[in-house]
């Protein structure tokens, strides 16, 4: 029997989330939780219901449903969530298309989705609430430490490091052994060719800090 699960999230990435999970045999999603927008009354998407917010959770969990991942691009906001959401007594999934190539032996932490085309490659290390999303690589021996986002299009040589929370926008390419800090924002179609500290933005050809965050 397939596990009940609620993606907590109510737009776009929630049905990317949504979509990899159904192409999958372990879980059904039941349907989404929403604790952002006021309008929530019989409101459906993809044809499941939207529920109105966290109060909801214990209600969901006395029908059965136990599992919970996050749909929604906010760094920091999925590894607080998912705290809370174990300290309610629910369990992580994590999510894994079946069009991406994850090497053998890849550490992967619960929370985690990898989406279609992605390709994470041997000796990397990936943490919990992440995102690699679609068409992004994450080379060999990288380290994602844990709710960071590597947008579509992104692209990690080899040894590179990203802190936790970080956001490596789309179509970004990190050249090898790069450290970014954590709390970092890259902006879109940046080439990172130099080490990035903590708590900053960045970005351009090549990446240059902007401004503290």
């Amino acid at each position: 029997m397939l596990k009940k699960l609620v993606v907590w999230g109510a737009s776009g990435h929630a049905l990317v989330v949504a979509d990899i999970l159904r192409l999958g045999c372990e879980y059904n999603v039941v349907g989404f939780l929403d604790d952002i927008s006021s309008e929530q009354k019989n409101r459906l998407l993809c044809d499941l219901p939207v529920f109105a917010g966290r109060n909801f959770m214990q209600d969901l969990m006395r029908s059965g449903v136990y599992h919970v991942i996050f749909g929604f691009g906010n760094c920091e906001a999925r590894l607080n969530l998912a705290k809370w959401s174990q300290g309610q007594g629910f369990s992580i999934a994590t999510a894994i298309h079946p069009n991406a190539t994850v090497a053998a032996g890849v550490s992967v932490g619960p929370g985690t989705v990898i989406a279609a085309g992605a390709v994470v490659n041997p000796g990397a290390r990936i943490g919990e609430n992440v995102i690699v999303n679609t068409c992004a690589s994450v080379d060999h021996e990288c380290v994602l430490d844990d709710g960071v986002h590597i947008c579509p299009g992104a692209h990690l040589a080899g040894r590179v490091s990203v802190g936790r929370a970080s956001w490596v926008g789309i179509g970004t390419s990190v050249v090898d052994r790069v450290r970014i800090g954590a709390g970092v924002m890259i902006g879109a179609g940046s080439v990172v060719v130099n080490d990035i500290p903590d708590g900053v933005l960045a970005y351009g050809v090549p990446a240059k800090v902007i401004k503290r965050l």
